[in-house]
Order: C-alpha cells, then structure tokens, then sequence
C-alpha cells in the first residue's frame, strides 16, 4: 500500500479546521440553543422553517452562512437533537475554514435535520478508536436504552480534548460522564453499560480546502435538488438531501 503523502499546506488546513470544530462545539456548548427531541425542535423563523418531521430548513434568499451563524448568536431560539448539531458544528467550522463566500456558493438550501448533511461536507469515517483525533465526531452508544426514549440510545459528541468531549444536551464533559448519563436511561434490570464506540467521523479536509480554492469539479455547485441519499451512522440509517 502507498503511503499518502500529504502537503504542509493540507496538513495546516486540517489542523486549523480541527481547531474550528473544537471551538464551535464549545460556541454552541455556550450559544443557549436546548436539546429537544423532533417532536419539539425550534428555530429562529427569521432565517429557518420548521418542518411537519422536526427539521429546519433555510428560507430562500438568507445566505447559508448568516442561517448558521444565528444559531450560534441566537440560541436561545433553538432546539434540536444532539446529530443534528454534530452537523451544525461542522457547519460552523467549514464556514471558517473556507470563508463565507465559498460556503455560500457550495453549501445550498441546508435543511437540518438528524444526520442529514450537504453532499460538500463529504464526511470520512475511521473505526480505529485509537486513531479517534481532536475534531472527530464519535459516538456512545447506549445498547439497552429504555424503548420510550429513542433519544437516548446513544450521544453524538465531539472529541475536545484526550477525555472531553461535548455532547449536545449533556455538555461538556468525560467519557465516564457520558455513559454515566446514558446508563441512567437503560432498560429496568439492564447491566448494559453504554459504550464508546470504534466509530469515527471527521470532514474531507483535502476536498474542502479543494473548495476554499476553487479547485473542484463544476458539477459541484450545480447539483440538482431532487435527488436523495443514504447514509449510516453507527447503527441508524438516515437520508439526507443534496
């Protein structure tokens, strides 16, 4: 196998992009936007809609970048579950990463709901969790969580540090924390603890910065919208629109 060799360039580009991910999540972390199920999602009607199945997405004519700034400015108007604010974060991050003006161009018509994400956010997964970095988004599943609460079968959360992570609704904090939180939302008589799993998932750093250049396909920025994918995270499937 041929070792990939990676550009100072690509490597500064990642690493500023990793440290965007870790100061959203804390942005977020401190924005007041609430954990809420679907069923109680809210948003900001100034800049989002709410859909029939709890999803937010972006009116016409408000530029995806000012969408997901206001989240982070206006929290307190928001509620969502804790997937859809991975993406969220991502968002942010690819925002600073890349500049408003090619986030605008490339990142078209967001509609956030649950692992749903545009197709320019091209996200890697890794299932080695010894190589699980600064920026990648993980996740605790919680096998024998109580059946009347889906939400808690598992937290999406963002590695900050070597043991702290942000999970949306539960904060900041410990890997022990957050199998702790989780195992309090087990099935009665369970002993199945709630786990980090192998899975990781960070962006495609060398396609973004391809983006921040201008340096991509042009089907890229003209895709159709009608047109649907899936996509699985952990031990969910979702679909997402691009």
């Amino acid at each position: 196998m041929v070792k990939e060799v990676r550009s100072p360039d690509a490597l500064d580009f990642e690493r500023k992009m990793r440290d965007s991910i870790v100061e959203s999540a804390e942005a977020l972390n401190n924005s007041g936007a609430d954990f809420a199920t679907f069923d109680e999602s809210r948003c900001n009607p100034q800049f989002w809609t709410r859909t029939d199945i709890g999803g937010l997405q972006l009116n016409a004519g408000v530029a995806p970048s000012v969408g997901i700034k206001d989240i982070f400015q206006n929290g307190h108007l928001y509620a969502f579950e804790c997937a859809t604010a991975m993406v969220i974060v991502m968002y942010r991050a690819t925002i600073e990463a890349i500049g408003e003006e090619a986030f605008n161009r490339y990142f078209k018509d967001l509609f956030l709901w649950d692992w749903n994400y545009d197709e320019n956010l091209r996200l890697v997964t890794n299932y080695n969790k010894d190589q699980m970095l600064r920026g990648d988004i993980v996740y605790f599943r919680n096998p024998d969580h109580a059946p009347s609460k889906p939400e808690w079968q598992g937290e999406n959360a963002v590695k900050l540090e070597e043991d702290l992570y942000y999970g949306h609704g539960i904060g900041i904090t410990t890997a022990e924390v957050i199998i702790a939180s989780l195992n309090e939302e087990r099935s009665p008589g369970s002993n199945t603890s709630a786990f980090l799993t192998n899975e990781s998932i960070h962006p495609d750093f060398n396609y973004l910065q391809r983006l921040s250049t201008g340096s991509v396909l042009p089907m890229a920025e003209n895709r159709g919208s009608e047109c649907t994918v899936f996509s699985r995270i952990g031990t969910r499937s979702y679909i997402y629109k691009i």
